[in-house]
């Protein structure tokens, strides 16, 4: 019973330092500041103590304010798409036809329960109206013989399904 607690209580810690900041720097007040977001860009480099090490991008970039409306070299170009790019939007598109083709697929096997729901419904109302007689089990598990009155709702019901199923969608 100890073990399943130790190992509860070892899962328990680890959660918690998930939530330790990831971030340290000292600011320009010399004070040291933990925080599990980037510093500002007015932060040096040099100031930062520690960083995660899978988001060194996350940082803010500081952009010079351009002089006398020109603009700096290279900023005027607008980034080229990358491999990486082209692959996302292949992936997408296979992704976007894969849907349209099982959304197809499902209409197409919709409409062939549709239509054998109506061939069913107008074989029933067909013997239904033919003058046959019919049988069904009552609550007790008897075999009666269905009266008029009996087969005119078997005969709707059948109309309501003819009506729902065999319209055209």
């Amino acid at each position: 019973m100890k073990t399943p607690k130790l190992l509860l209580a070892a899962l328990a810690c680890t959660w918690a330092m998930g939530a330790a900041a990831q971030w340290q720097w000292i600011d320009k007040d010399g004070r040291k500041v933990f925080s599990d977001r980037p510093p500002p860009a007015d932060i040096p480099q040099k100031s930062i103590m520690k960083q995660p090490g899978n988001s060194i991008s996350a940082r803010p970039v500081a952009v010079a304010p351009a002089v006398d409306g020109a603009s700096a070299p290279g900023a005027a170009s607008a980034p080229r798409p990358t491999g990486k790019d082209k692959e996302l939007e292949e992936r997408k598109a296979q992704a976007e036809a894969a849907e349209a083709a099982k959304k197809k697929a499902d209409e197409e096997r919709q409409a062939k329960v549709r239509a054998e729901n109506c061939e069913r419904a107008r074989q029933a109302k067909a013997a239904m109206t033919s003058g046959q007689l019919f049988s069904q089990n009552n609550a007790q598990g008897e075999r009666v013989f269905m009266d008029e009155a009996a087969k005119a709702a078997e005969t709707r019901r059948a109309d309501n399904v003819i009506a729902s199923e065999c319209a055209p969608r």
